[in-house]
């Protein structure tokens, strides 16, 4: 999200719209923007809807789940669901007409997009 936020006022330059969606529901989101300082619209999904549309949903075992709650995550509290399902990271450039002309998905969430890559994908994108 901080990745984002930097470069937000290039990707406006560029009439691009930038939009992030969490699995949080929409009471986490307010936290989630203020201590990020985020400018850019941040959208729910807390029943993973758009996750599993975008094939990006996974749902997690009882194992992980007692993990996560050790370290501090309570994934149905957080979602306010008991699907207990998270996305993959990912990055879509999505064009007017909704078709999607970039992606980057890894299931690794400690490697994302390098924002000057995302950057530099929007403008090859807006040149089609």
């Amino acid at each position: 999200m901080v990745q984002l936020r930097e470069i937000e006022p290039q990707f406006q330059n560029l009439g691009v719209q930038l939009l992030a969606i969490s699995p949080d529901q929409p009471s986490k989101l307010k936290e989630t923007i203020d201590k990020h300082k985020l400018g850019f619209r941040l959208l729910s999904d807390s029943d993973m809807a758009a996750a599993q549309s975008f094939r990006v949903a996974y749902r997690l075992d009882d194992a992980t789940l007692a993990q996560l709650k050790k370290h501090g995550i309570d994934v149905e509290a957080a979602s306010g669901q008991k699907h207990h399902m998270l996305p993959v990271p990912a990055v879509f450039l999505v064009a007017t007409n909704g078709v999607i002309q970039f992606e980057y998905v890894n299931p690794d969430y400690q490697v994302r997009l390098d924002s000057e890559l995302l950057l530099a994908a929007a403008k090859i994108v807006l040149k089609r």
